[in-house]
């Protein structure tokens, strides 16, 4: 007898038991009736290398996940997606020992397992390689992939050349090319994540879970990864891979399982999907992936830098000799891969850091040694990188964050005094018309989800009372928000472009500087390597750019092909 799938089947059992309906049975092939659940119960995982069944996690007031059923194929790449706060983290954070389930079940290889902590997860065979690196700036590539499981000399002392040894092996092994002499702090994001995959797999990881590991990865660095996702396949390994971003899922994943709101929406297999019907089951509703937007008609300079040079806080050349301009009416893009000078130079546009050499005017006027708020009542506001750290008070309600670098200001202060009448219903109204929710100003910042803490951050600066802003800064304006809330942001700025406000937009997201931006600037250690138009260049030449090639280097490698 052939029984439905085990997804169809467990989701049927789980709203049985929720309607307190008779337990029903199935009749085998010899006649005997067999309970549902008695199926359930000998059903034969085998073929799965993660079975994680009926999973319950609950947090006070949030239950992070409800019932959720996933089933991971031996040897192939499993999509997890979902909107942030969807459940897969908490999910997976399970999986590797983290957080123990409040109800639930998990076979590993067909085995039911119990695990108290990552310890056991790793004995196992399960191995997570974290978006944040974790390791040793100082120490060598060999030491970093040992730590903790040094081979020992007569048991007792490190044995470093046999760590050498065994890391190199395993380098080649997988098509891990790394320098096992070379201390991380003098090697790119690629290979210090190429580190952290021989990690786990030095551990004897066969499961192998990736956080968003794409995250802070030029082009070409993406897709060296990928190639070693099918190495790591084609070797027996089996990868779930978490990402928010759907044109990887299509280009490396084999089946995918979407969350929302705490449950699993869909599973479905790659090849018979599509980023609209995924990004549907994300989200509930039908999302538009790409922001449409017409030509754009810049008008006067409303921004400029000239030769700027700033020093991050140890002391060094984080920008060096910038220049640029930004028109009425434009989105200028600013591509790089985290920590190349782009976030000094945001600081010193908007007077949080002050430069070293050159000229920053707005409107003509020089502003390079103005204040923040000098340079806000000039017409110039910041949509800053780190919401929680810049962006809110997080301890205070949403109508005072919504009026942040604005309350000195009337009509919000009059002769010395904050009027909350106007304040509360100015709130409001931005609330409304910002789409933040809940639709309660009282609450605290704090507690909004990330994509609605960005949406009160959106208003409060979009907002023109009290000053209609000229030109805007917007930096990395939808890390970590899901695609509804991308979607809002990303027609709130074409929006303000099309009033012909000048924005210079940062963001580590390709997609995002193609689909906003109508100019296109490459940082790279501090530098501009060039200017481009998004219609007039490819991903695969702009990532060679990040990583370091100048335009016309980059154009007449082209042009020879």
């Amino acid at each position: 007898m052939r029984l439905a799938h085990p997804l169809v089947l467990n989701r049927y059992l789980a709203k049985a038991r929720e309607s307190n309906l008779p337990s029903f049975g199935i009749v085998s092939d010899g006649g005997e009736y067999v309970s549902a659940e008695a199926k359930m119960q000998a059903q034969d995982f085998s073929e799965y290398a993660v079975v994680m069944k009926g999973i319950v996690k609950k947090f006070p007031s949030v239950l992070a996940n409800d019932h959720v059923d996933l089933y991971v194929k031996k040897g192939e790449i499993h999509a997890l997606v979902g909107e942030n706060g969807a459940g897969k983290s908490t999910l997976m954070k399970q999986l590797y020992g983290l957080l123990i389930p409040d109800e639930g079940e998990i076979y590993i290889n067909g085995t039911k397992k119990h695990f108290k902590g990552p310890k056991d997860a790793i004995a196992t065979g399960i191995g997570m390689v974290h978006q944040h690196f974790m390791l040793v700036d100082n120490q060598t590539v060999a030491e970093n992939v040992v730590l903790g499981s040094e081979p020992k000399s007569f048991g007792l002392v490190f044995d470093r050349e046999r760590s050498r040894r065994e890391v190199k092996e395993l380098s080649e092994r997988y098509g891990l090319a790394v320098d096992v002499d070379a201390k991380i702090e003098d090697i790119p994001v690629g290979m210090q994540q190429r580190v952290e995959i021989l990690k786990i797999l030095y551990r004897g990881a066969d499961i192998l879970i990736f956080d968003e590991p794409t995250a802070v990865l030029t082009p070409q660095e993406t897709e060296e990864l990928f190639n070693v996702m099918r190495r790591l396949k084609e070797s027996g390994k089996t990868i779930i891979f978490i990402t928010h971003k759907l044109n990887e899922v299509m280009a490396i994943t084999d089946r995918v399982t979407v969350m929302r709101l705490g449950k699993v929406t869909g599973n479905v297999d790659t090849e018979k999907t599509n980023p609209r019907e995924i990004a549907r089951m994300m989200v509930g509703r039908d999302v538009l992936l790409r922001v449409e937007k017409g030509p754009h008609k810049p008008g006067n300079v409303v921004l400029k830098v000239e030769d700027l040079w700033v020093k991050d806080n140890r002391g060094l050349d984080a920008v060096r000799g910038v220049s640029l301009e930004v028109r009425e009416g434009e989105v200028v893009g600013i591509a790089g891969v985290a920590g190349n000078g782009q976030s000094e130079l945001v600081e010193a546009i908007t007077g949080l850091r002050k430069p070293e050499k050159g000229q920053i005017t707005l409107l003509g006027k020089d502003i390079t040694h103005s204040s923040p708020l000098e340079i806000r009542e000039s017409a110039l506001t910041h949509i800053p990188e780190d919401r929680l750290k810049r962006g809110l008070i997080t301890d205070y309600p949403v109508f005072y964050n919504m009026i942040l670098g604005k309350h000195q200001n009337e009509p919000f202060s009059k002769n010395g005094f904050l009027d909350h009448k106007v304040i509360k219903k100015y709130s409001e109204e931005l609330v409304e018309r910002f789409d933040v929710r809940p639709r309660n100003i009282n609450m605290l910042a704090g507690n909004l989800s990330g994509g609605n803490q960005q949406k009160v951050i959106v208003a409060r600066e979009l907002d023109t009372v009290p000053i209609s802003p000229k030109a805007i800064i917007i930096a990395q304006p939808t890390r970590g928000l899901d695609i509804g809330a991308i979607e809002f942001i990303h027609k709130t700025i074409i929006s303000m472009r099309d009033k012909g406000i000048g924005i210079l937009l940062v963001s580590m997201e390709l997609d995002e500087i193609f689909s906003l931006s109508d100019r296109i600037l490459v940082m790279y250690e501090g530098e501009i390597m060039g200017e481009v138009l998004p219609d007039e260049i490819t991903r695969e030449e702009i990532g060679l750019m990040m990583a370091g090639q100048r335009k016309a280097e980059v154009l007449v490698r082209g042009d020879a092909k």
